[in-house]
């Protein structure tokens, strides 16, 4: 894979971080993952922070934009072209937050909730294409994962939307299914009903890679955060799930060596 692509449509592009408090997220995921942050100098981006992984992109951090807006990780999905996704997401039975709008030349993003409650968004790039340094090595994006109270009706969603195939695996008895979605025959991030406590609302978790889930979710607590999940394994690896000191989620992720 090259280290800079365009992203194929439906594909995952970027992620970044909405923050309460940008200095302390800066902090914590310097120590966590290593990454360099770099803030857009000009004052009509507010902020917005790269995190930079070898002088490469692996996602980014902005601050919330209303008071009652949880610290949380956003997953972007690209497009072609946003309007006509947008109109795909309301005929699909979903909600436009906000409709596509230009990103200071960068992009024209637009955020979406599905039918079960989870957030997302898409990129249609400009100069920004989306992540620089490569999917799945230590430290950047590695997968994402929809947890969905009423996984069906999603599944019928981000089908229309996206025209995503997919490939369903069981998880055991008494746990249901595991649906990898699909693009091109290959597995872009997967999905299951819900099965975490009420209460806990339909979304989009990203997960990181590492090379020790383990030693990686040490650190999370030894530097502020918590720990959801204790790292496990399963059959494409080992996995834990944990917040950052501000209670944003995340998955990290060790996948076996074909």
């Amino acid at each position: 894979m090259p280290e800079v692509a365009v992203y194929a449509p439906g594909t995952v592009s970027w992620v970044d971080l909405q923050s309460k408090d940008l200095e302390k997220s800066k902090a914590f995921y310097s120590k966590l993952f290593g990454w360099q942050p770099n803030t857009i100098p000009d004052p009509q981006a507010g902020g917005y922070t790269w995190f930079l992984q070898d002088g490469k992109q692996v996602g980014a951090l902005g601050g919330t934009q209303s008071p009652d807006q949880p610290t949380s990780w956003s997953i972007y999905f690209a497009t072609e072209d946003a309007d006509k996704t947008a109109e795909a997401v309301k005929a699909a039975g979903g909600k436009v937050i906000a409709e596509p709008f230009e990103v200071m030349g960068a992009g024209r993003m637009a955020g979406f909730q599905d039918p079960a409650g989870a957030f997302f968004s898409v990129w249609e790039p400009g100069s920004h294409k989306g992540f620089e340094a490569q999917i799945g090595q230590p430290s950047t994006y590695a997968w994402t994962e929809l947890n969905a109270r009423g996984f069906d009706k999603d599944l019928a969603f981000y089908t229309k939307v996206f025209g995503w195939g997919t490939k369903v695996s069981p998880m055991g008895e008494g746990k249901g299914d595991y649906t990898e979605f699909q693009v091109a025959g290959t597995s872009i991030g997967g999905g299951m009903e819900m099965m975490q406590p009420p209460g806990t609302p339909s979304h989009w978790l990203v997960y990181f890679g590492s090379k020790d889930t383990d030693a990686t979710t040490k650190k999370v607590a030894e530097l502020g955060g918590t720990i959801m999940l204790e790292p496990q394994d399963f059959p494409g690896g080992r996995f834990s799930i944990v917040t950052d000191p501000q209670g944003a989620a995340f998955g990290i992720l060790t996948m076996k060596q074909a």
